[in-house]
C-alpha cells in the first residue's frame, strides 16, 4: 500500500512517502485551535472531534523521529527495530494515482510494513520531516528509491502525520509530490499551510478526540460520511478493507506507480 507511503503490497506493492530531519515549528492559516471549535471538541468524549482540537503533546524532535520512523519501516537499509508508535485504529490514506485506504489498524500496519520492506526493497532517501504547532504535526517529504523498478530514478511522496494526545499516530496521509496531485493550490506553500489545503485528516470524526480513535460504525462519522462523499469512501473502505483494496489495485492498472512516481 504504498502508495506506500503510498501504495501496499500485492503485485502492485508499493510504498509511502516521506518524513526528514529538519525540526521546524509553525502554525496554518486554516487551522482551528481548540478554542476556535468548540464544543464537538469534547461532546460525547470527543466522537466527532476534529484533528484541529488538538495541540502538540511532545517536542517537535519527537514528531521528526516519528516521521522517520515511519520512513525506517519502509527503508530496507534502517535497523528492523526502528518502528514508530501506531494508534490502535491508525489509518493511511494515499491519494489516487495510489490506492486510497492502503492501510487501517495497527496490526495491519505493522504485517504491511514488514511485507513492503522485503517485498518492495528501497531505501527511503531525500528526507525532509518538519514539525508543526498545528495538526498534521509531521509533515513530511522524501524518495522512495526502488531497487527493481524505476530505473535508478526516485520517487517523491508529501505525506502528513497526525498524532493524538499520546503521541502515537492516528492517520497517514501521502500524495504524489508531482504537479497537480498535491492537496496546496498554492505553489508556494510548501508545506501545507495555507486556507485551501485539501486533506481527509481534517475532516475525519474522532482524530480529534484525546486518543484519536477512528469508528467506522460510530454515529459522528456516519453523520459526516452522508455529507460527505469522501468521507463515505473512507468509511467503505475500512469496514470492507481487503475487497475495497485489490478492487482499487485492479482499477488502478499497470502504470499507477509510473504516473504516481513521475517515471
Amino acid at each position: 500500500m504504498r502508495s506506500v507511503g503510498n501504495p501496499l503490497w500485492a503485485a502492485a506493492l508499493l510504498l509511502s512517502a516521506a518524513c526528514g530531519t529538519a525540526t521546524t515549528a509553525a502554525t496554518d492559516a486554516n487551522a482551528a485551535t481548540t478554542a476556535d471549535v468548540g464544543s464537538p471538541c469534547t461532546d460525547n468524549n470527543g466522537a466527532a472531534a476534529l484533528a484541529s482540537c488538538l495541540t502538540p503533546t511532545q517536542s517537535a524532535a519527537y514528531y521528526v523521529a516519528q516521521g522517520n520512523k515511519y520512513f525506517d519501516a519502509l527503508d530496507r537499509s534502517a535497523p528492523a527495530e526502528n518502528q514508530p508508535t501506531y494508534a490502535e485504529r491508525v489509518a493511511r490514506w494515499e491519494w489516487p494515482p495510489w490506492l486510497k485506504l492502503t492501510g487501517y489498524t495497527r496490526t495491519q500496519m505493522e504485517g504491511t510494513d514488514k511485507l513492503v520492506k522485503s517485498q518492495a526493497p528501497a531505501i527511503v532517501s531525500h528526507r525532509d520531516c518538519r514539525a508543526f504547532a498545528v495538526q498534521p504535526f509531521c509533515r513530511c517529504r522524501v524518495s522512495f528509491d526502488y531497487d527493481n523498478q524505476g530505473g535508478g530514478k526516485g520517487c517523491p511522496i508529501y505525506e502528513e502525520f497526525t498524532f493524538n494526545d499520546a503521541g502515537e499516530m492516528t492517520f497517514i496521509e501521502a500524495w504524489s509530490d508531482q504537479p497537480g496531485a498535491l492537496p496546496m493550490a498554492d505553489k508556494a506553500d510548501l508545506w501545507g499551510e495555507g486556507a485551501s489545503v485539501h486533506r481527509m485528516s481534517a475532516k475525519i470524526p474522532g482524530l480529534g478526540a484525546p486518543a484519536g480513535l477512528i469508528d467506522p460504525e460510530g454515529a459522528a462519522m456516519a453523520q459526516a460520511a452522508s455529507a460527505d462523499p469522501e468521507i463515505a469512501d473512507f468509511v467503505a473502505r475500512a469496514k470492507d478493507f481487503w475487497p475495497a483494496w485489490l478492487d482499487e489495485n485492479t482499477k488502478a492498472g499497470p502504470d499507477y506507480f509510473k504516473i504516481g512516481c513521475g517515471w
